[in-house]
């Protein structure tokens, strides 16, 4: 997908995300993607939730495994190191599976237990090929998919929470 079509899907799923933040109370303001680590923030009742939104609209969501941990090669070997800090104090990811309009679903998580899943998928991963990555020994590139995220479905409270909003 080139990076012009990928920019509708992208925007897409800010929107929407600020449109379910809004519709739970709080004030939101998208950056289309030109702010590091978030793309939303909402704010209500003295507190603020960033929020990094990544859709899709088939397959998995991409990430790059070194957003969470540090990761050194050995060789052709990857070697997942120590977990990253939250880069930004109560970062949350939405994650937006597009589908057909009003059925889409969102699936929210914070940046820790995500940093945390992510780290132990891709070590799994890692495991099964010896450590190396078939095709691309150097590659950071990692995915989570909609079955790995299915606790995540819908959990709008927990933002919520941080807003100070009732759940």
């Amino acid at each position: 997908m080139s990076r012009k079509d990928h920019v509708p899907t992208q925007q897409t799923g800010e929107y929407l995300v600020a449109a379910e933040l809004a519709r739970a109370g709080a004030i939101c303001a998208t950056f289309a993607a030109n702010v590091p680590h978030f793309d939303v923030i909402a704010s209500g009742r003295g507190s603020y939730v960033p929020v990094e939104v990544k859709t899709k609209r088939t397959g998995d969501w991409q990430l790059n495994v070194e957003d969470f941990a540090e990761v050194t090669l050995v060789g052709d070997r990857q070697v997942i190191g120590t977990p990253k800090p939250e880069p930004m104090p109560g970062l949350f990811y939405v994650f937006v599976d597009l589908k057909s309009y009003g059925n889409d679903d969102f699936f929210i998580i914070d940046w820790a237990a995500l940093r945390d899943r992510i780290v132990e998928h891709h070590r799994a991963w890692l495991a099964k090929h010896g450590g190396r990555r078939p095709k691309n020994p150097k590659s950071m590139h990692t995915t989570i998919s909609v079955t790995e995220l299915a606790d995540c479905r819908g959990r709008w409270d927990l933002i919520k929470e941080r807003l100070g909003h009732s759940a």
